[in-house]
């Protein structure tokens, strides 16, 4: 499905800064700018009523544009699209060099050819590479609103505010670049994901590189779209998963991270969370999302039967939404399926590599090591879905970074 070495260089966006040539009063680093991204274009393509998007090639073509990102590392933005207009090709090439060992054993090699392809053919996912390219600037802007605080002093400060404001009116074709350019219920739902940066994962002790629930929800989405080209989920499926893994952990933008000790070992306290979940998505994230598109993102929220909430669980949304133990004859995008079984596993082994990770680098606690082993004993107890051995996967990410 994908190889330690990828996982490894998916994660290294988590120590990319950005902005580090300006005061900061937080770390923004590039795995949730990336998220936030993928936030953001959802909704540009979901209200957008453009039947040349297709949902699946946005989440390839972001994707693409994300390792290639995580190879050039922190180059400046402006440096990085002034070397696209003057060596684009070249650049491209050395990209795909650079990736290409870790890339081929993905579906035997198809992947690589549509990631080479995407680099070096301007046409390759077109209309999808636009929404992208807005939803890349608007989270750079949202960033920047925060950069701009503590940097008036700067001299060229201004000079860089007019250059972001005056970027949006490029964009301004799109019916969700407009809604967010009038301060619409749309910008204070982008507003309200972005603050998911700020919370961090594992909390209760220190890490390296630290996480946030942003990026994390990102980790757990990408793991997602490799499952279901793995098992060759059809596109609506593909695209269920990758959004419901995205938008897994939003509530806790109201609600804050709860940590999985404390929410499985009260009796009862599960229930009571899921319970409030529902009330803060009723009353304070749907009444933010266009009418038109409430219904699939509640779907993508977990929201099913009466009052009910569980991300993870497998279902199907025909006539009405069905939980399910196997989603097999249910592969066709009518069925509108999402593996939440998988996307479970994947959430658990973002967590097993987060505290893995930490350890390699030599900051290391006891809430790290107990949390790595209990993590991994739940991926044990179900590794494999659907053909997918996800504790095999584990325990060979834990040999590579030779943390035991």
């Amino acid at each position: 499905m994908i190889t330690p070495r990828l996982v490894e260089l998916l994660f290294s966006a988590a120590s990319i800064q950005r902005w580090n040539d300006y005061p900061r009063m937080v770390d923004l680093v590039e795995l949730d700018k990336q998220a936030h991204k993928f936030v953001i274009a959802y909704f540009l393509a979901k209200i957008e009523n453009d039947d040349e998007i297709n949902m699946y090639h946005l989440i390839e073509a972001g994707i693409f544009e994300f390792l290639r990102r995580v190879v050039v590392t922190d180059m400046r933005p402006d440096v990085f699209r002034k070397i696209l207009q003057k060596k684009k090709e070249e650049l491209n090439s050395w990209v795909i060099e650079q990736l290409r060992e870790d890339l081929s054993p993905i579906e035997e090699g198809a992947f690589l050819q549509r990631f080479e392809s995407f680099l070096l053919d301007e046409r390759y996912y077109e209309r999808e590479r636009f929404i992208l390219k807005a939803a890349s600037y608007l989270s750079t802007r949202w960033e920047f609103s925060i950069i701009y605080q503590t940097s008036q002093f700067l001299n060229d400060i201004e000079d860089v505010k007019n250059a972001v404001d005056d970027e949006m009116e490029d964009y301004y074709e799109l019916i969700g670049v407009r809604k967010i350019a009038l301060n619409k219920k749309l910008s204070r739902f982008i507003d309200l994901s972005g603050r998911l940066r700020f919370q961090k994962r594992w909390a209760q002790t220190p890490r390296i590189p630290e996480t946030s629930v942003l990026g994390h929800m990102l980790t757990v989405a990408m793991f997602a779209y490799f499952y279901s080209r793995h098992v060759g989920a059809c596109e609506k499926r593909l695209e269920n998963n990758f959004f419901c893994a995205l938008f897994h952990d939003l509530p806790e933008a109201l609600t804050k991270d709860i940590i999985t000790p404390v929410k499985y070992s009260v009796s009862g306290l599960d229930d009571i969370i899921s319970a409030f979940e529902i009330e803060k998505i009723q009353n304070e994230i749907l009444p933010l999302i266009p009418a038109q598109i409430q219904d699939a993102f509640s779907y993508l929220l977990g929201i099913y039967g009466e009052n009910e909430k569980d991300e993870f669980l497998n279902k199907i949304y025909i006539d009405k939404i069905e939980v399910v133990d196997s989603l097999a004859g249910y592969n066709e995008d009518y069925c509108n399926a999402i593996d939440g079984y998988a996307l479970k596993a994947g959430d658990r082994l973002a967590a097993f590599i987060e505290a893995t990770i930490s350890i390699y680098h030599g900051v290391k606690s006891n809430e790290l090591f107990k949390g790595k082993e209990e993590t991994l004993k739940k991926i044990q107890e179900k590794g494999v879905v659907n053909g997918v051995d996800f504790y095999r996967l584990a325990k060979e990410i834990e040999s590579y970074f030779s943390v035991s």
